[in-house]
């Protein structure tokens, strides 16, 4: 008999994007959702207001995933508020564009310090943490299959973000946890479409069959299928929900 984990959720970086959606989406479900977020306090409490306005349970807790003191304070307060975890949906990252012989060391470290080290922190404190039969959940990117010019640091940053989420998974055995990837493709999210020209956007928006860009709903809907009872036997796997982009 499969286990059933606690209705309780944390989602990391979840002020704003494809955070917030699933934030909102996972009370939707049914779950109690600590909302996550670094330095965005009255985003934050926009989307507890909103997972309250439509009947749900929500908390907001400050924390900067790079910093596993930060992080092991947000599962303390998680587990305060709400008891034991079942999901962690680690949404928390930062996108920085540029040719490898540009970009500057600060920029590359500071890919890496969010999307790398903080989903290490956020996984870390999960397998520790989390109850059995839960399920987690991070964020890559389809552009790993495009090696488009001056994505490479941030393509990295997440293919680190894959191989962590696969060892995990395996890690893991016995104790009927779910470790898996979601990978948008071009989804309009501030983080996406900063930067980029009306031209650009048009441009990438095509590359799909489905010819348009994702959702953050559209997201959403993929780590609510993850991590409701329907996606137990889907693990150490990565799901490109980017409308056949790749």
């Amino acid at each position: 008999m499969t286990n059933v984990p606690p209705q309780n959720a944390i989602v990391t970086g979840a002020s704003r994007g494809i955070g917030r959606a699933v934030a909102l989406r996972l009370a939707r479900d049914g779950f109690a959702v600590v909302v996550n977020y670094s330095g965005s306090r009255d985003k934050a409490a926009e989307v507890v207001a909103a997972i309250e306005g439509q009947g749900g349970r929500g908390t907001a807790v400050q924390a900067d995933v790079a910093d596993p003191a930060g992080v092991a304070r947000l599962f303390d307060a998680a587990e305060q508020a709400h008891g034991r975890i079942g999901v962690v949906v680690n949404s928390a990252g930062i996108m920085k564009l540029s040719p490898i012989a540009a970009i500057s060391v600060e920029d590359f470290d500071a890919l890496f310090n969010v999307n790398v080290r903080g989903t290490f922190n956020v996984l870390q404190q999960a397998a520790r943490r989390l109850t059995d039969g839960g399920r987690i959940i991070t964020m890559s990117t389809s552009v790993l299959g495009m090696n488009f010019p001056g994505y490479a640091p941030y393509a990295a940053s997440k293919g680190a973000v894959e191989v962590l989420t696969r060892i995990l998974a395996h890690e893991l055995r016995g104790r009927g946890i779910s470790v898996n990837a979601v990978a948008p493709g071009p989804t309009a999210t501030d983080l996406f479409l900063e930067g980029k020209t009306h031209e650009q956007i048009d441009r990438l928006a095509k590359l799909p069959p489905m010819e348009r860009l994702g959702t953050p709903d559209d997201i959403a809907n993929v780590v609510s299928f993850l991590a409701g009872p329907e996606g137990g036997w889907v693990n150490a796997q990565t799901l490109r929900a980017n409308g056949g982009y790749t």
